[in-house]
């Protein structure tokens, strides 16, 4: 199976909360690494997400330690949009 991964860096500017956590997290850049897999049998080259992990705590802050955090896609993109204050339906 071929897989791939992307690394992004997202920002958010004020603390947030996902649902996988009970306390917010705070403002600022966090990576956000995405891996796929290749959907086999295709004519085409087509991709499915099989994991996104949010790397803890943002870029900024110095820390001996950091953490990868399994999220959901949903999960991240409504807290982006809620951080830029855009209705979320939740």
């Amino acid at each position: 199976m071929i897989e791939r991964t992307t690394e992004t860096q997202i920002t958010f500017e004020h603390p947030f909360v996902l649902g996988c956590l009970g306390a917010p997290l705070q403002a600022g850049t966090y990576r956000l690494v995405v891996d796929e897999e290749l959907i086999e049998g295709l004519s085409f080259s087509a991709y499915r997400r099989v994991a996104t992990h949010l790397e803890i705590p943002a870029i900024s802050t110095v820390t001996a330690t950091r953490q990868f955090l399994q999220v959901s896609a949903a999960d991240i993109e409504s807290a982006l949009l809620k951080d830029a204050g855009m209705p979320t339906g939740n």
